[in-house]
């Protein structure tokens, strides 16, 4: 007996989505505006023209438009906080299902099946309000599933195995993988960036010398800013370093978890997902500069 994604409650499945589609129009619209920055650099470096058409220019005022068009659609549109708030409801709509389902605090088996529905609800409620002018909730998915209630009525054994099988270990891998992905992938984006540096170093000291007579410097320094740009969207160090930590804290919280008793394990099983929270906290904090939801409070 377990917990699977699509035994949660409907509020994280329309919050994941609505997240999903915000990250994804987030770089996307990152990318057409230094992408057009890079287009009209690389068009001030040319001296192109055909009859009397300025191509050059067509191309400068191309790539200033993409980037004019991109910055008022994000401007309006304002994907990153679909992005960001989609995904704290998400998280936070799914540590308080797993919370229920195993009868972690706020929600042990101790409480009767009534009382503990009724404060899944208010929490749940009160979680999906936060964003409820940005997220569009499905009225007919469930609130509370079949699978949650179903884990919460087994044995304490069975809880605790599912918890630390299908809860703790899996996003401890997750985020023992996702650590080092983004690891590989800031060394990948710095030594780009070394490798742009450099090459403009060496055209500048040609033209200083007078053995290159061609102007790159504009289009190299839109590179380098449009990678730089990129890897401040990414966050691959910081989030590498986050998910290095939440790994490590996720280990030793299994540990924990295996030999717990009881009598302890509602507020064993929360400190878990303290654990989790923690990383999501951090993460929101560093792009918004605001706490998380807090689903337990």
């Amino acid at each position: 007996m377990t917990l699977q994604d699509a035994d949660l409650p409907g509020v994280w499945k329309s919050a994941d989505e609505e997240s999903g589609r915000g990250q994804k129009w987030t770089l996307r619209l990152t990318w057409l505006k230094v992408g057009g920055g890079v287009v009209a650099a690389f068009g001030g470096a040319l001296s192109w023209s055909v009859g009397r058409v300025d191509v050059a220019a067509w191309i400068v005022l191309a790539g200033f438009l993409v980037a004019l068009v991109s910055e008022l659609a994000s401007w309006v549109t304002l994907p990153e906080r679909l992005w960001y708030e989609g995904r704290a409801v998400a998280e936070s709509a799914k540590t308080l299902a797993w919370r229920y389902a195993v009868g972690a605090d706020p929600f042990p088996v101790s409480m009767s099946r009534t009382e503990a529905e009724l404060d899944f609800r208010q929490r749940m409620s009160a979680v999906a309000d936060q964003v409820a002018d940005r997220v569009v909730f499905d009225g007919e998915q469930a609130v509370l599933t079949e699978p949650m209630d179903a884990l919460r009525a087994k044995p304490y054994g069975e809880r605790r195995a599912a918890y630390i099988e299908s809860r703790t270990r899996n996003q401890q891998q997750w985020y023992a993988k996702k650590a080092r992905a983004n690891r590989s992938r800031a060394t990948a984006w710095r030594i780009i960036l070394i490798a742009a540096e450099v090459i403009a170093v060496v055209l500048a000291a040609g033209r200083v010398f007078g053995g290159w007579s061609v102007d790159l410097a504009g289009l190299l320094a839109a590179l380098i800013a449009a990678c730089t740009a990129w890897v401040a969207v990414k966050q691959f160090s910081p989030l590498a370093s986050a998910y290095s930590v939440a790994a490590k804290e996720l280990s030793v919280q299994s540990a924990r978890l295996a030999t717990v008793e009881e009598a302890d394990w509602p507020l064993v099983a929360a400190d878990a997902e303290e654990a989790i929270s923690r990383e999501h906290t951090t993460w929101l904090a560093s792009r918004t500069g605001r706490a998380a939801l807090r689903p337990n409070s």
